[in-house]
């Protein structure tokens, strides 16, 4: 499957932003999918998780109350809203899947190419 991350861009604090991730190539249904993030410097950090049937979601304790993951069921495409964004949110955010329910475990098989995200203070 190939994915492709899009929505990012430059915000204030306290602002939202909304990020789609769109599967190309393969069953889109049968993937978990995920969000991570990477600022410059820092290791990959684990942001939301959304199981293939959409029924179960995860978010990292960073994010938890401000991010909402969501899946489209009509289209192959996954969604992560952005509400109440700090400066500390601003990293490259990749999308990632896997036929496994990984939650926060980084061993997805496929990831996108990133899309950045910049929040200003």
């Amino acid at each position: 499957v190939q994915l492709q991350a899009s929505g990012g861009g430059l915000v204030q604090a306290g602002g939202s932003l909304r990020l789609s991730c769109t599967a190309s190539g393969s069953s889109f249904s049968s993937y978990a999918m995920a969000w991570f993030r990477q600022a410059p410097g820092q290791e990959r950090e684990f942001v939301a998780a959304i199981s293939w049937g959409g029924i179960s979601t995860y978010y990292g304790e960073n994010v938890k109350g401000r991010f909402t993951i969501s899946r489209d069921k009509a289209r192959p495409t996954v969604y992560l809203q952005m509400n109440s964004l700090k400066p500390d949110d601003t990293a490259v955010y990749y999308c990632a899947a896997d036929h496994l329910n990984l939650g926060e475990s980084d061993e997805y098989d496929y990831w996108g190419q990133g899309t950045q995200v910049t929040v200003s203070s």
